[in-house]
């Protein structure tokens, strides 16, 4: 079975690095500024370490240095266990091999490396640079992948949900929103191959799909429901309008979501308005004020982590703690108060 040899993968990463997260058995996850890309760090309650997406490269290393100082500053971790590409687009991707020359790497993983990508005529060069990074030892993920992490007491699981255009089986309750979908033209951009991941701990779950666009998003949720309610969800594709489909964040029924938008980049009206259609939705945090935006078009103030433009902004993250039963988590945004509190249903 591959989530046994997945398990088996997890287990030769080797032995773990002792920290606070193994004495309090929380799941630490931090949602890092990269200036309207994607990088998402993890910290299990074993201590395991997992960046998902990496941000922009270049910028004279500002992304990397961001994630770097998460990890080794805030985190306290000195390597990364795993490393995930949710797919091949430069602002998720752009810094893994960057990180690997400067931080061991135990695992890599993807939906599978292609040749060449239509949309980016210079994937190649840095595809090779990945490929050398992972020293060609990549790990594919597939729709229907499932497998435990090593946790304390209470189990953390993660589930694949789509991958590579392909998603899990549309078992689960009928989705009461699936009427609500109206078909998109067409995507083939690799956007549309996303991972889509789905953590479980206990009654937490936590639900990341890249940027996964629209049809696939009805693909995984019509005619029925195989994801259940989420309590955090990291909004799709950085709020952007070909992403969110209704028939998907609906039914999920968030209690927060994350935001991963940039300056000038995310917030669209459209997801907007289905975020606001969600009456289970207590708190959407994002990551910056969309400058080109007014203040009723995007979360309220105490909700942004970066108020600044790119040239002056301090990449604050957005953390999110959950407790050791996981019944309860917290979100805060780095070096502000409050620290607001939520119940897991």
């Amino acid at each position: 079975m591959r989530c046994a040899a997945l398990f088996l993968a997890l287990l030769l990463v080797g032995p773990l690095t002792l920290s606070a997260d193994e004495k309090d058995g929380r799941l630490d996850i931090y949602f890092i500024d990269v200036e309207g890309g994607a990088a998402t760090l993890l910290v299990t309650p074993a201590g395991e370490s997992i960046l998902i997406d990496s941000g922009y490269p270049d910028n004279q290393g500002r992304d990397r240095d961001r994630i770097l100082k998460v990890l080794k500053t805030d985190a306290g971790r000195t390597k990364l266990d795993h490393a995930v590409v949710s797919h091949w687009h430069l602002d998720h991707y752009g810094n893994h091999a960057a990180l690997a020359a400067l931080v061991p790497i135990g695992r890599f993983w993807d939906r599978g490396l292609p040749e060449m990508l239509s949309e980016d005529p210079g994937f190649g060069e840095r595809a090779e640079k990945y490929r050398a990074a992972a020293q060609n030892q990549m790990n594919t993920l597939r729709a229907g992948d499932q497998f435990d992490l090593p946790s304390g007491k209470t189990p953390l699981t993660v589930r694949v949900l789509t991958a590579s255009g392909e998603v899990v089986a549309n078992d689960g309750p009928a989705n009461p929103f699936a009427k609500e979908h109206q078909a998109q033209a067409e995507d083939t951009s690799d956007n549309a191959k996303s991972l889509s991941l789905l953590f479980l701990m206990g009654d937490f779950t936590f639900l990341t799909c890249g940027d996964l666009t629209w049809n696939t998003e009805a693909k995984l949720m019509v005619p029925n429901n195989p994801i259940g309610r989420v309590e955090l969800f990291m909004v799709t594709h950085h709020g952007l309008e070909v992403s969110n489909n209704p028939v998907l964040v609906r039914a999920i029924e968030p209690r927060v979501a994350v935001m991963c938008n940039g300056p000038e980049k995310g917030c669209a009206a459209r997801t907007w308005d289905t975020l606001r259609a969600c009456d289970t939705l207590q708190a959407v945090y994002q990551l910056h004020r969309n400058v080109k935006l007014g203040e009723n078009d995007q979360t309220p103030a105490e909700f942004i982590a970066n108020t600044e433009s790119t040239a002056t902004c301090k990449g604050r993250f957005v953390k999110a703690s959950v407790a050791a039963d996981g019944k309860s988590y917290t979100v805060a945004i780095e070096g502000r108060e409050p620290v607001r509190t939520y119940t897991t249903r």
